[in-house]
């Protein structure tokens, strides 16, 4: 074989140069850290008003003499010691030591949502709301800021809101991610643009729309809001579910992130610029 052929051949097989190129805006990087430090108070502050009554319900009503709870975090203090279980459909596992029943200081605690899981770490249903409301808030006018400037700069048509292409592409993409097989381009994946869209176009507005729905004083405003949720105890749950829902968004964002190649992502949504293959466009 000549050398140029073995020349030719060793390009061939030579990664795909890279290059830096500008993925993300300044509008994109800062609500991206808003939200994750206002994501983060709200969910342990939530915490801490779910301990003042562990129980979710489905309909307008609850109270010991009705049977809609769809889960509960409680302790059976018919044993000695006590136990902690979550009750789910009716369906009962046991969890002492971690839900119902922790400890904290060497001492056994009843507490749906340990200490470690709150803010503040005691029991503390004034201050929890505070600094719930506070953040609500922060996370309801920084989505109002990502909206306006994500339709004027083509942010949420470009890269956000998935089209016919990136549904025709979806089941590809979803192969290459379980190979853990990850493209370095400008534009998002499908499964990028159906996330955020999820996160930003659903669960964000309904979080934020529940909440208000809980609110009585903003029922006196827009009573038409807890119709729409079919009462605040449905509306609670939908809160509650909704807010799992991003947790698990943020744990599979973070491990993609790892596996994607963390200095390249985290230098993308700091700085704004993102090593991609040669090929992407600019």
């Amino acid at each position: 074989m000549s050398d140029v052929a073995q020349d030719e051949m060793a390009v061939a097989h030579e990664p795909p140069a890279r290059r830096l190129i500008y993925r993300q805006s300044i509008w994109t990087r800062v609500t991206h850290w808003v939200w994750a430090i206002a994501l983060f108070f709200l969910l342990l502050s939530g915490l801490n008003i779910f301990n003042a009554h562990p129980t979710l319900y489905v309909g307008r009503d609850s109270g010991f003499q009705y049977d809609n709870a769809v889960l509960k975090i409680n302790a059976d203090f018919n044993q000695t010691p006590a136990a902690g279980f979550v009750e789910v459909l009716g369906h009962r596992v046991a969890t002492t030591g971690v839900f119902g029943i922790s400890e904290h200081d060497g001492e056994r605690e009843f507490r749906a949502f340990p200490h470690w899981m709150t803010i503040p770490s005691f029991y503390d249903l004034a201050t929890a709301r505070v600094v719930h409301f506070f953040f609500a808030w922060v996370l309801s006018g920084t989505l109002l800021v990502w909206l306006v400037a994500s339709l004027l700069n083509g942010h949420a048509r470009r890269d956000v809101v998935p089209g016919r292409t990136d549904l025709r592409r979806l089941p590809r993409d979803i192969a290459d991610h379980l190979r853990l097989r990850f493209r370095h381009t400008r534009d998002y994946n499908p499964l990028q643009k159906l996330s955020y869209a999820g996160v930003l176009f659903v669960a964000f507005p309904l979080i934020i729309l529940t909440g208000l729905a809980m609110s009585p004083s903003f029922n006196a405003v827009a009573p038409f809001l807890l119709d729409l949720f079919g009462g605040r105890q449905t509306a609670r749950t939908i809160h509650f579910v909704t807010m799992l829902a991003l947790v698990l968004f943020v744990v599979v964002h973070v491990v993609m992130v790892l596996a994607a190649g963390p200095i390249n992502e985290l230098r993308s949504i700091i700085t704004g610029w993102y090593r991609a293959d040669e090929e992407t466009r600019p």
